[in-house]
């Protein structure tokens, strides 16, 4: 794959060939059009059948970096990167190794993500909670890459945010230029969201809706932007307000609210990520945070499992 053409028909030919750029459609959902906001629905679920949305654009770039090396990557039991990892090797005939979170699991049946990441032919390796947290600094990586065999394997890193991913999800913005004045988007490690606000014109703003407590990720974009592109970009924001409970938490209120949307609109709502995004935006057009006359484009990043 080294020196492969960097646009996405690089790696068209192995399976890989997106769907770009990804649907744009306007929906009618009362409880925004009561205040005189417009929403639409950002597709980007439908880019590809197994590199679901935003996992395409952050992986694909990636892929083509590695140069057919081994891909070694981080993430935890119920991952949607690992599993879009484990795809995309099993596409590419690239071997893929699996770094996960908590090594209790190792002794446990492998859950239905970590099966299908198996299945795909990722190799699965189960670390304790306290080298996780340290995974970024040399020695513990070093350490890691080591009891893999996999010394020359390429790294990416959890959740696939790195510069050459924020680059890559900076078309996610491009694509919506003029279309909308708010692009909300779930976020874990603020990846997509930092390339997203960078590809929207002026007068556009960013909308992230953590997932994760703890009120870290602003750091984490700014961080992110000042690696992909020498400092801030775009207008963009966070609300840490709807992340109900933490990573892979939700609440039977969330529950019943994705049951809703579903109904309405037709769409399978991804609980973890998207479900936590609509809940945030119907919330906040209710509270009046949406100008009237406002068009909203909320960005389907993920689809349910199966």
């Amino acid at each position: 794959m080294s020196g492969a053409p960097d646009g996405p028909e690089a790696l068209g030919p192995t399976g890989l060939r997106p769907r770009l750029p990804s649907p744009l459609h306007p929906v009618e959902d009362g409880r925004l059009a009561r205040h005189g906001v417009r929403l639409l629905l950002k597709r980007d679920d439908l880019i590809h059948p197994e590199l679901i949305g935003n996992k395409w654009r952050k992986l694909a770039p990636n892929l083509r970096a590695a140069g057919g090396r081994t891909l070694l990557t981080f993430g935890g039991a119920y991952s949607n990167h690992l599993r879009a990892t484990a795809a995309a090797g099993r596409l590419l005939g690239l071997p893929t190794i699996g770094v996960v979170r908590g090594d209790e699991l190792a002794h446990r049946p492998l859950n239905p993500s970590l099966t299908r990441c198996a299945a795909d032919g990722m190799r699965l390796r189960f670390v304790d909670r306290s080298t996780y947290r340290r995974k970024t600094e040399p020695r513990t990586l070093a350490a890691i890459l080591s009891a893999a065999d996999a010394g020359d394997a390429y790294v990416v890193p959890e959740g696939g945010s790195n510069a050459l991913a924020v680059r890559g999800c900076r078309e996610l913005g491009v694509e919506l230029r003029g279309h909308a004045d708010v692009v909300a988007l779930a976020c874990g490690t603020g990846g997509t969201l930092a390339g997203l606000a960078a590809g929207l014109a002026p007068g556009q703003r960013a909308l992230g809706v953590p997932v994760l407590r703890g009120g870290f990720l602003e750091a984490d974009v700014r961080a992110l932007q000042d690696t992909a592109f020498g400092g801030r970009r775009g207008t963009w924001s966070l609300d840490d307000r709807f992340h109900f409970g933490g990573y892979a938490r939700a609440t039977p209120e969330l529950g019943l609210f994705a049951e809703d949307f579903e109904r309405r609109h037709g769409l399978p709502v991804e609980r973890l990520y998207v479900a936590k995004m609509l809940y945030g935006l119907v919330a906040l057009a209710e509270e009046g945070a949406f100008a009237p006359g406002t068009t909203v484009a909320a960005v389907i990043t993920g689809a349910p499992p199966g």
